[in-house]
Formats: C-alpha cells, sequence, structure tokens
C-alpha cells in the first residue's frame, strides 16, 4: 500500500520513522513548503493535486487546519484518510464537508483514537445509552504553553494544580485545537460533543499527561486513566497519540484485526 502524510512536525516525524523501519514508505509528504521530503524515496507535495495516483491511504500529522484545507481533497479522490486532529470535527461545517466528500469519493476517514483508551467501551455504552461522560484532561504546566491558558494562569510560576476550562468537549476541541483531540475522541466515541463534558488542568505536580474518563449509563458505569508520555521533542505531543496512528495502519493491512 503505497501511503503518504501530511506534516513534519513531531508525530509526523513518528509515523515517517517508524514506517520507514518498517520498509513501508511513506511515499509522500504534503506540506505547504515544498523543497525535499527529506527521505530517501519521498516524493514532496503541496496540493493534494501532485499526489501520485497510486496513494492508497494519506495520514493527517498537521493539525485542524490541515485536516480542512486536504482533507475534503483527499476523500473526494477516493483515498482514505486517517486523522489525528480528531478535534476539528467539533466544527459542523468541516463535519458535513468530510462527510460528503468521503460519500463521492467512496473513502472513509478513520479517526485515530489518539492518547486515550477506553473508546471501544465507550463505544459499546452508547449502543444502551449514555447518561454521563466526564473527560478530564492534566497536564504539566509546560504542557499547555502555546494555548489559551496562558490567558488565565502563569504557567511557568504555577505551584498548585489549576483547572483552566470547564464546558462541553466541542468548546474544548475549539478553543484549544492542539490541545483537546483527546477530548473531541472520548465525546465522538461516546456521548457525542455537545453532551460530554471537560476539565482540563494544569499540575505542576505531574510529569506525565494525565487522561481520565468517567461514564455511566445503561451499561453500568467505568473509570479509566491513562498516564501517556510525550514525544521527546514536542511536550504537547502525545506518544501514544503517535503510535494509535501506526496502529491504525496495521489494522488495515491485517487479515484479522481487532
Amino acid at each position: 500500500m503505497k501511503i503518504g502524510i501530511i506534516g513534519k512536525g513531531a508525530i509526523g516525524r513518528y509515523v515517517a520513522a517508524q514506517l520507514q523501519a518498517r520498509g513501508g514508505g511513506p511515499h509522500v509528504l504534503l506540506t505547504r513548503s515544498g523543497g525535499d521530503a527529506g527521505q530517501p524515496g519521498m516524493a514532496q507535495a503541496t496540493s493534494v493535486g501532485e499526489l501520485p495516483g497510486d496513494i492508497a491511504l494519506m495520514v493527517d500529522c498537521a493539525g485542524h487546519a490541515a485536516l480542512a484545507e486536504h482533507g475534503p481533497a483527499i476523500l473526494d479522490r477516493g483515498i482514505d484518510l486517517i486523522t489525528v486532529s480528531v478535534g476539528a470535527l467539533a466544527d459542523p461545517a468541516l463535519a458535513t464537508r468530510l462527510k460528503d466528500a468521503a460519500a463521492r469519493g467512496g473513502a472513509q476517514l478513520h479517526l485515530a483514537s489518539g492518547a486515550i483508551g477506553a473508546l471501544d467501551s465507550l463505544s459499546a455504552a452508547r449502543v444502551g445509552g449514555l447518561e454521563e461522560v466526564i473527560y478530564t484532561g492534566r497536564k504539566p504546566p509546560q504542557g499547555w504553553i502555546g494555548s489559551p491558558a496562558e490567558e488565565n494562569l502563569d504557567l511557568r510560576a504555577l505551584t498548585t494544580a489549576q483547572t483552566h476550562f470547564e464546558g462541553s468537549a466541542r468548546d474544548a476541541a475549539t478553543a484549544y485545537p492542539k490541545n483537546a483531540n483527546v477530548a473531541a475522541a472520548v465525546a465522538l466515541a461516546g456521548a457525542g460533543l455537545d453532551a460530554t463534558q471537560v476539565r482540563l488542568v494544569a499540575d505542576p505536580g505531574v510529569t506525565a499527561n494525565i487522561h481520565e474518563v468517567r461514564a455511566s449509563g445503561a451499561f453500568g458505569s467505568f473509570e479509566f486513566r491513562i498516564a501517556g508520555n510525550a514525544l521527546p521533542d514536542n511536550p504537547r505531543s502525545s506518544a501514544l497519540a503517535a503510535m494509535s496512528v501506526i496502529a491504525a495502519i496495521d489494522r488495515r493491512l491485517r487479515a484479522i484485526t481487532t
């Protein structure tokens, strides 16, 4: 399968390195800038129209704006797309554009599970009905640098944990496009973007990115917690989010999958 990547940030570099180590690509890099793609045998493209005709799968590692810019055109061409930019679907207009493009092209948009687990349980619980889903995201203060948290907190001087956002998953994903993809993934798997409640915390007492999900409904109740490491070269990028992209690619290649 010929695979392409959108973006060359921390997650994009991880995915590219993993694919190259396995001998499975990537075969093209789609970015705004031209020039050398940086890996042997890897072509460069600056628009969807420049993608080789034999590309079967694109992987978006570049964020909400890139998904909005390139996603519909990729799906329209009949190319399947995996994205970690799950929070972008909080924009109803973009969600509709992506859905319509996928239908026209006969392609699928796959949402990488990102930095959180238990989404399969949420999806199953949704069938019987969910009463409550609450997601709490807790990161070291430096993990929130560059986000709206800086408007309310002095992140470099915090000595105690401080909540800087409480609201719906839709509002969290809109306000924190680089930080709240996990909240959106939880919401889309379960109760929806408007019914899922989100709390975001800057905590100097933790060194990992902590994700907690509490859910209750006809199935019963569960609590899930994961402490995830960031990628070494970007404290805002989850290592597990990058790994989930490779897992999503693997599922497409296996004859038997989970």
